[in-house]
């Protein structure tokens, strides 16, 4: 009996020969880089925006934290903080946080009173905080003025 060879069987449905290539040719390839290389280009932009934008939300929301808790010193203790060491010290923030954009928490920006709260008091105490970072936020404005 007679085994037919697999070179001459034809596909029952199209009539094409078992042979089919194996792979992607070139321009196949070619076209698939291509492709994902116009997503990567337009997704990049996008991508780095959201990155930013969410390390402005943390900034906003520790400059809050910050000068809430600057407030509260203040109506606790009867005057300014002397520094933003002194809120840790005294138990109101466990550590001082990081600015997002400095990556230090050595460069937050205190601005001192112009006078002090009552006659004991001997040096000017922080009433705000800002970012120490020179670079500017998506809305055009300095972090350095949040």
């Amino acid at each position: 009996m007679d085994i037919p060879s697999h070179d001459h069987l034809t596909h029952p449905l199209n009539g094409k020969s078992d042979h089919c290539r194996e792979g992607f040719s070139l321009l196949e390839m070619m076209m698939v880089v291509t492709l994902i290389l116009i997503v990567v280009a337009i997704a990049q932009p996008i991508y780095h925006t959201a990155v930013i934008r969410a390390r402005e939300a943390v900034l906003r929301e520790q400059l809050f934290t910050l000068r809430n808790l600057i407030n509260e010193f203040t109506r606790d203790i009867g005057r300014a903080p002397l520094s933003l060491d002194e809120i840790v010290e005294k138990g109101y923030l466990k550590l001082l946080p990081t600015d997002p954009f400095t990556g230090s928490n050595e460069t937050w920006v205190e601005t001192k009173e112009d006078q002090p709260l009552s006659a004991s008091q001997k040096t000017l105490g922080i009433v705000d905080v800002h970012s120490g970072s020179e670079e500017t936020s998506l809305e055009g404005t300095p972090y350095k003025s949040w």
